[in-house]
């Protein structure tokens, strides 16, 4: 089983930009894929952005396509969202997902 550790997240600005972290232990990272998911307040959770082992594929919730970047640097065991032209609906809980491990979350804040 994987460990998954998530930081990056913080208050920012409408417009403004973020890039969040996920650090992974505890078992091979490079050979499994891994995804962000979110959680607003009173909402259920949802799927951001996924991307493969290698980090050749990557996929993305139709509300975050051409703002956000998945991308992933096996070397450092690590994972990234970049967030660039960031909404207030993006505020929430930000949360790293692989090998059906989930990671405590980190709260991103966007204000209007």
């Amino acid at each position: 089983q994987v460990q998954l550790v998530e930081s990056g997240g913080g208050l920012v600005q409408t417009g403004g930009s973020l890039r969040l972290s996920c650090a992974a232990s505890g078992r091979t990272f490079s050979s499994i894929g891994m995804a962000w998911f979110r959680q607003a307040p009173g909402k259920e959770r949802e799927f951001v952005a996924g991307v493969s082992w290698s980090g050749v594929s990557t996929y993305y919730a139709d509300s975050v396509k051409g703002r956000f970047n998945i991308s992933r640097d096996n070397a450092k065991n690590t994972a990234y969202l970049q967030m660039n032209s960031l909404k207030p609906e993006d505020t929430g809980v930000y949360f790293c997902n692989a090998d059906h491990s989930w990671g405590q979350g980190t709260q991103v804040t966007v204000s209007s």
